[in-house]
């Protein structure tokens, strides 16, 4: 499976990558690319960008030189940092604090991405952190936390893990589905109310980001969702998973 680059319109681009466990099944990854108001760019999420796809991310960014910013918003997506940082050496690098511990090579910021100081910097994009789970979790297996980045202007909704679509396309032309991350109830925080306040952030996300078309997730494909499926699908998920979630 080869990379692909998916221009959403808006100044949004998501390029699926591969990314294989173990060197055998490729799960795939992703980042994304987004055009700001002053005409340069920021990514969330690193990969080794390759080919054709790497030729037209250049293409689009001056030879790389107008990204200013790669914004990591995955505490456990660090495979490809180093790589993206030889790749683009102007370019400030957010990451959370297990990225400082992780890649130390990489010159990162002191501004966490999760940050306010941040956020502000990128009036484009909303952010909204993961409630109620670890962002990043003691158990170096459990994936489920994120910071989730929904660009308003191209309806693009840009998440690793937390959230997922199925692994086949079959239910695509019934209602999109979506999956929480199979790790969520072990990633509940140990405090009372945890699978509640998970619920209650997810709900009002649903309702918050409803217009989301574009649904960009690691491990999975893109999806496009018509007016209203999205809040739709992201509610039923949480509906289906709030019993067993509220009685961990």
């Amino acid at each position: 499976m080869s990379d692909k680059i998916h221009d959403l319109g808006s100044g949004f681009w998501n390029i699926r990558g591969s990314f294989r466990v173990g060197g055998v099944i490729n799960i795939g990854t992703q980042c994304s690319l987004v055009k700001l108001a002053s005409g340069r760019f920021v990514f969330l999420d690193s990969y080794a960008l390759t080919c054709e796809v790497r030729d037209e991310v250049m293409a689009l960014t001056n030879n790389g030189q107008d990204v200013e910013a790669v914004l990591n918003v995955h505490p456990f997506h660090t495979v490809h940092c180093a790589q993206m940082a030889k790749d683009f050496p102007q370019a400030t690098f957010y990451g959370s604090s297990r990225h400082h511990k992780k890649i130390p090579e990489v010159q990162w910021a002191d501004d966490l991405v999760e940050s306010d100081a941040v956020a502000e910097r990128y009036p484009e994009l909303k952010f909204s952190m993961s409630q109620g789970i670890h962002y990043i979790s003691p158990n170096e297996m459990i994936h489920a936390g994120s910071l989730l980045v929904f660009h308003p202007a191209s309806k693009s909704l840009h998440v690793d893990d937390t959230f997922m679509s199925p692994p086949t396309k079959l239910l695509e032309a019934l209602l999109p589905e979506l999956l929480l991350h199979p790790t969520t109830k072990k990633a509940l925080r140990n405090e009372p109310n945890a699978g509640k306040q998970y619920c209650d952030w997810a709900t009002n996300l649903a309702h918050d980001w409803r217009d989301v078309r574009n649904f960009c997730a690691a491990h999975s494909y893109l999806v496009k969702f018509k007016d209203g499926e999205f809040e739709k699908a992201l509610l039923k998920a949480i509906d289906k998973a709030r019993p067993k979630l509220e009685n961990a």
